[in-house]
């Protein structure tokens, strides 16, 4: 696994009190979770290399935005968790290009949240169409920046 910026503590915790602020601004406009996919990349990369720290940052700013959003507290953690322990393992035996991997992963987390919010509130147009402008704009984010 390559270094990236999610490795450098203090750009991580830049990058989640933005994300924090954002999800609170837009939250009036009802844009759902904006950057959880990279907050989730965060996730995954802190347990993959150990950095206990940076994981309760990461934690700690995910239930900032189930909070925000009306989701039970843990419940993206706990998401996060379930694919990192079962889907990632067998994403990374099925594919061998690195940096594909972290656009897969970023899916299957919106896939896993989107089931979640089906479950938890009902899904609609607006919600599905929401979701998949975050997908967008994570994955555009992280292409960009990361």
């Amino acid at each position: 696994m390559t270094r990236n910026n999610l490795d450098n503590p203090l750009f991580l915790f830049i990058v989640l009190i933005i994300a924090i602020t954002i999800n609170t601004i837009a939250s009036i406009h009802f844009l759902l979770i904006m950057l959880s996919g990279i907050i989730f990349t965060a996730f995954y990369r802190c347990l993959r290399k150990r950095y206990l720290y940076s994981l309760a940052l990461v934690i700690l700013a995910f239930l900032f935005i189930e909070i925000n959003s009306g989701l039970k507290p843990f419940s993206l953690s706990l998401l996060s968790l379930f694919i990192y322990i079962f889907i990632l393992p067998k994403v990374d035996n099925s594919t061998s290009f690195n940096l594909i991997n972290s656009y897969i992963y970023i899916m299957f987390f919106y896939i896993g949240l989107t089931i979640m919010w089906a479950l938890s509130f009902g899904m609609d147009e607006r919600i599905f169409l929401s979701l998949i402008v975050n997908l967008i704009i994570d994955l555009l984010f992280f292409g960009v920046f990361l």
